[in-house]
């Protein structure tokens, strides 16, 4: 038993650090949209936009997906409907990461074509998502 409770505490210490740079992430690009190609404040946002989704975003998440799979297994919890819920919230999830790393990389280029208001409710998006994960966890309402 004490190893799944090291187990669960890394898993929630890696969706904190996922969440954390999936909420920080468009907002920079908020801030980049604004920022003139090749200026100073671009490359500086460029660098920023990188380095947290390398060494932060992407690491968290395979740890998340690693140490989450562990504890469904675990709790053979595949056959749990509040489960498959959240598994279908996470990928998702995994979807919007997707998206922002492919958003990383078109800024990386100066292509990007999206305005901030796009980046501002796209910011909202992981918020919403957590808190169903959040829900289907804790209250396992089927």
């Amino acid at each position: 038993m004490d190893l799944f409770l090291w187990i669960k505490a890394l898993h929630v210490i890696s969706v904190i650090a996922w969440m954390a740079g999936m909420l920080y992430l468009p907002r920079l690009f908020v801030y980049h949209v604004d920022a003139e190609p090749g200026s100073v404040q671009s490359e500086t946002f460029k660098v920023m936009e990188r380095r947290l989704l390398k060494a932060i975003i992407n690491p968290a998440m395979i740890a998340a997906w690693v140490f989450g799979l562990w504890m469904a297994w675990e709790l053979q919890a595949w056959h749990d409907g509040w489960f498959h819920a959240k598994f279908a919230l996470v990928l998702v999830m995994s979807s919007v990461h997707g998206h922002l790393s492919r958003c990383v990389k078109t800024f990386a280029k100066d292509e990007n074509k999206k305005t901030a208001r796009y980046y501002r409710i796209l910011n909202e998006v992981p918020t919403v998502l957590m808190i169903g994960i959040v829900i289907f966890v804790i209250v396992k309402p089927f």
